[in-house]
């Protein structure tokens, strides 16, 4: 009989339906502590008490650090091609098309130049939403495109990344935006026009390999998950098991990978203050 039988796999949720933040009225998190989605806000997204710190997207990250949240976005309507007519069980435009109806974003990253604190700053920040963060094209060419109007303008540019890693359906044009965006960093470096990078939960794979971990500054969010492969991957190439909290934020600063840990609460006042350090 059917009823003591299972007859389906269960349905995997895909990553573009995923929420970063909670839309209910009351968010549960990972601990157990039980929050108002309205408390969780006016906390920048960090759980009371517990300290955990919400996934969110670049509306938030937005609201949180531009002054009285007011900006300019750059190149707000690049969408992604499909050059390499890449062949799945769903067609790669029309998965872009669902994608960005489903949340509301063009693609993987949000380019935007405003103050923060009273500083000019150009910021760029992923969203995990779409698509896992995953680096393609248009990731690589807005990145690109807003370090270039830091260059311009002389204006510090901050990366906050949260990231799957390279997007498959753009196979080598993914890989090759690791190498775009890293050369428009050695040029900020060259004109001594501070980059900051901002690693946020998760971080990972090609991203990670490039702009990610490239900053004069390379900061990140208490918890979060950073490395290039998954440990999976890594335990079974070196035969080895791998230590406690091995590619957490803090694992990562005791190894020297980061310059420091920063609450999102604390985030704005922190930036600002590093900023005019480097003035």
């Amino acid at each position: 009989m059917s009823w003591f039988n299972r007859t389906d796999k269960g349905i995997l949720t895909p990553t573009e339906s995923k929420r970063e933040v909670p839309d209910g009225l009351w968010f549960k998190s990972p601990g157990g502590k039980i929050v108002h989605t309205r408390e969780l806000k006016n906390n920048a997204y960090v759980v009371p008490e517990e300290d955990y710190h919400v996934r969110i997207g670049s509306e938030e990250y937005f609201e949180i650090l531009f002054d009285n949240n007011e900006f300019t976005e750059l190149d707000p309507n690049m969408e992604s091609a499909d050059p390499l007519k890449f062949k799945d069980t769903k067609p790669y435009p029309k998965r872009i098309k669902e994608t960005q109806a489903k949340v509301g974003l063009k693609d993987a990253v949000r380019t935007a130049y405003g103050k923060i604190n009273g500083l000019d700053i150009v910021i760029a920040c992923m969203d995990f939403s779409f698509i896992g963060g995953s680096m393609g094209s248009v990731v690589g060419e807005k990145i690109a495109r807003a370090m270039d109007y830091s260059l311009k303008h002389r204006i510090p540019c901050l990366m906050i990344s949260r990231s799957g890693g390279a997007r498959m359906m753009e196979a080598g044009l993914s890989l090759m935006q690791m190498a775009k965006t890293s050369a428009r960093i050695a040029q900020l470096d060259q004109a001594k026009i501070p980059y900051i990078s901002l690693l946020t939960d998760p971080t990972t794979g090609g991203v990670t390999a490039s702009y990610a971990m490239l900053g004069d500054f390379n900061i990140a969010e208490p918890g979060a998950l950073i490395g290039f492969a998954g440990p999976r991957v890594i335990r079974e190439t070196i035969g080895k098991d791998l230590p406690k909290g091995f590619q957490s934020a803090e694992f990562v600063l005791e190894h020297g990978f980061l310059d420091f840990i920063v609450d999102r609460r604390n985030l704005k006042n922190r930036l600002s203050t590093l900023l005019k350090m480097l003035q």
